[in-house]
């Protein structure tokens, strides 16, 4: 290894990785004018399609950053979503259809009531460069070709040695903090002795980027996924998975394989003899853009910080891609870090802040893998219902499937299979559901009541501590807002009733004496903010006296149901906790006292 021949670079935070991980955490940084920097060994952002479903709560994140309307704009939009399709090729018999991400009649409101935002399909390679653009706006520092090597904690935080993948040169990268975006392959998790638990290597599957016109098979069933299935031939998943990159012109042929088996052909003319067996018409030109290999792995890291360096993104978790989970949590643990990363620099919250990002997102994280991994397995009865199962010929699995729809008892067990797949598909859920418990969250008094719903498939706005705040729309100044629009943005806010006698107040006081701006939204039907839907009262358990405390990432760090006797003590401990500081600091003794009382009372 050379040695470094340039002065050492300091900085407060070192992001390693520019993938969706890397750059959100880098807009996030350079928004709240922390001191970062960015690095990626690789020359540009990403080349290939790779990710590309994009959740609601993702686009919130995209929103609260000011760019969501950008995104909107290079997207392929919600609409275009619709359907899941498996048939035999895209020309021939169609088996079955599945209405997905909330577009279909039975969810769309759903989907509607619970977002201001709405999903939408954006392969990587489009989305990272949005998201760079925005970056550089807010004045990320952003070096690609810039390669880690290793990095080693200081008594002052980490010194990293990079290297310049152009030119060779290496130099030294001072910071108080390193994040690892960089992937599954992450440096930063080897360098800093991170341990994961699960599997690695449980399958491989090939990708195959490709042009092929298949408007006129796809315009009367838009969607992002066409699963085909064709006897004989890789029965798990079907012949192919055909994932819509731009409609209906560009596409990635996803297909699994065993390696024990060998390695699959990936001469141009053996892809383009598998595309168009599933594409069952001739006539249709294919055109390869470009063919890579991954595998399916089902791996979270056991503690999401180690000292100065935290890991986010698929350097934390790995899975399938089932649910299209993978790059959303990644994007969202970014938010989770970013305003913890500044409120920490900036002075306003200790060093412990930092450890709440690990409390709260890593079971998120686990929750994730595991769901991912569960879907996979969940395709299977789908194989079953068709009469496939392995070493079965061609002619055999034909003649099973061409028996399937004159047999009630097989056609019923092909819908249960297929009304499975609303767990991977239509999973809100687990795409919106989120309740964290930290050091940094004051718990409610009373214990959540357990779910009357299937909590993977449906979610239920909560205004319990550790929830999103939950989206309602209201009316100010003759604009309609979202409350996700009241809240977030770099700071904190407290919500409050109709009557919210003291609360302006209180928050002034402890923002003048934490140094920590407080914000008040009044919310409520004839409020600042008019709840003229009367939708708010309908999902928030907070009454007229009292208020909810939103953290800058639009979590809910103290609900306070009714004004206690002393609302400004309640609020100074509330914020006191959750900036990670604890009872110790949040004033004087007598303060401290009230303040523990007011909580009680308050029913926090």
């Amino acid at each position: 290894m050379s040695t470094p021949t340039t002065p050492p670079v300091r900085t407060d935070v070192l992001v390693v990785g520019a993938g969706p991980t890397g750059l959100t955490l880098s807009a996030i940084l350079a928004r709240d004018g922390v001191d970062a920097m960015t690095i990626t060994r690789y020359p540009t952002t990403a080349h290939s399609p790779r990710a590309h479903i994009t959740n609601q709560r993702t686009m919130e994140v995209f929103r609260d950053l000011g760019f969501e309307d950008a995104i909107i704009a290079a997207a392929t939009p919600n609409p275009y979503m619709r359907n899941n399709v498996w048939a035999t090729s895209f020309a021939g018999q169609e088996i079955a259809r599945l209405e997905t991400w909330g577009t279909g009649t039975a969810r769309s409101g759903d989907y509607e009531v619970a977002s201001p935002s709405a999903m939408c399909n954006i392969p990587q390679h489009i989305l990272e460069p949005v998201i760079a653009e925005a970056a550089r706006d807010f004045g990320a520092d952003i070096r690609f070709s810039t390669e880690l090597v290793s990095a080693v904690e200081t008594p002052d935080g980490v010194e990293a040695t990079v290297r310049n993948r152009d030119t060779g040169e290496e130099s030294t990268i001072l910071a108080t903090y390193i994040v690892g975006a960089d992937g599954g392959r992450s440096t930063v998790a080897e360098e800093f002795g991170f341990t994961f638990s699960g599997e690695s290597n449980l399958g491989a599957a090939l990708n195959v980027w490709l042009e092929a016109d298949l408007t006129k098979y796809c315009d009367y069933r838009p969607g992002t996924l066409y699963w085909m299935a064709q006897p004989g031939n890789d029965y798990w998943v079907g012949s192919g998975t055909w994932i819509c990159v731009k409609p209906f012109t560009e596409w990635v042929l996803l297909a699994m394989y065993d390696p024990a088996e060998g390695e699959p052909d990936t001469d141009t003319e053996a892809l383009v003899a598998r595309a168009q067996a599933t594409i069952g018409d001739p006539d249709v030109e294919v055109r390869i853009k470009q063919v890579s290999k991954w595998q399916i792995n089902h791996v979270v890291a056991d503690a999401y910080r180690r000292g100065p360096a935290f890991l986010a993104g698929d350097a934390a978790h790995r899975h399938p891609p089932a649910n299209g989970l993978g790059t959303n949590t990644s994007i969202q643990d970014a938010f989770n870090l970013g305003w913890k990363l500044c409120a920490v620099l900036k002075g306003e919250a200790p060093d412990a802040l930092l450890d709440t990002y690990s409390q709260e997102r890593q079971p998120v994280g686990r929750r994730v893998v595991d769901r991912a991994m569960k879907s996979v397995v969940d395709m299977g009865p789908i194989s079953k219902a068709l009469g496939f199962a392995p070493g079965q010929s061609a002619e055999d699995g034909w003649a099973s499937l061409d028996s399937l729809f004159n047999d009630p008892d097989r056609r019923r067990e092909l819908i249960e299979a297929i009304e499975l797949q609303n767990y991977q598909f239509n999973a809100h859920g687990i795409e919106l559901g989120q309740l964290y418990e930290s050091d940094a969250i004051v718990p409610a008094a009373e214990p959540a009541a357990g779910p009357d719903v299937d909590v993977d498939l449906d979610h239920v706005p909560s205004t319990r501590p550790g929830a999103p705040l939950p989206h309602a729309w209201v009316d100010h100044d003759r604009q309609r807002l979202s409350t996700l629009d009241l809240v977030g943005r770099t700071g904190w806010t407290l919500i409050t009733g109709q009557a919210d006698e003291g609360w302006a107040e209180a928050a002034a006081a402890v923002s003048r004496d934490l140094g920590v701006e407080v914000r008040t939204a009044q919310v409520s039907m004839g409020g600042d903010f008019n709840d003229v839907l009367h939708r708010w009262i309908e999902i928030s358990d907070v009454d007229d006296s009292g208020a909810l405390l939103v953290r800058p990432d639009r979590i809910i760090a103290w609900n306070a149901p009714t004004r206690p006797s002393d609302p400004e003590a309640a609020l100074r401990t509330a914020m006191a906790t959750a900036l990670g500081r604890g009872s110790s600091e949040s004033g004087s003794e007598e303060h401290r006292t009230a303040g523990q009382e007011s909580l009680a009372e308050a029913g926090a």
